[in-house]
């Protein structure tokens, strides 16, 4: 399972940090706070993140609202940055051939449901040696997904901020 997926699901405003421009400090946040050492990276932190008790991650979720609070002092909106992050992408796509992307989207997307279909028809047998490392692959893999969906349709929460803009300029 990919641990920056379940810090979005427990924590969500850590999670979108650290799925924009504000990665580096969601995770000096997380290293000092949830980990304790504000050395440590992120590999540290999944390890922490993907082997925490209920409890721990109950911990997360408080930590969110602190790190929530500490961004709004700073005045940075995590989920705007992470937008913007995907509008910047977009945007740069707009302006150059969008043939490198649909061709790696498309071959990304074959290869993750191939692989899919051959674990399930039996094709491929996960001996216990690889299973655990197949495994985690394959986490990664499937959070790779919702990038790939989110760069080419959007985000929710660029769709719900598209949405407020268009209620406010409503004349009336």
């Amino acid at each position: 399972m990919d641990w920056k997926a379940l810090v979005k699901n427990v924590a969500p405003t850590i999670g979108a940090a650290l799925g924009g421009p504000a990665a580096g400090t969601a995770v000096k946040f997380l290293a000092d706070k949830y980990l304790g050492d504000p050395e440590a990276d992120e590999k540290d932190l999944a390890e922490l993140v993907l082997n925490s008790s209920p409890e721990q991650l109950a911990e997360l979720r408080k930590l969110d609202n602190e790190f929530r609070v500490q961004m709004r002092q700073l005045d940075i909106d995590v989920f705007a940055l992470a937008v913007d992050d995907r509008k910047d992408a977009r945007g740069m796509a707009a302006k150059t051939s969008l043939m490198p992307q649909i061709i790696l989207s498309c071959l990304f997307i074959s290869g993750y449901f191939g692989l899919i279909w051959a674990l399930f028809s039996g094709e491929v047998v996960m001996t216990p040696e690889i299973e655990k490392t197949s495994t985690l692959m394959l986490g990664v893999i499937t959070g790779a997904i919702p990038m790939i969906l989110q760069f080419w349709f959007g985000s929710s929460q660029g769709s719900k901020d598209k949405t407020a803009q268009m209620a406010a300029q409503k004349p009336g």
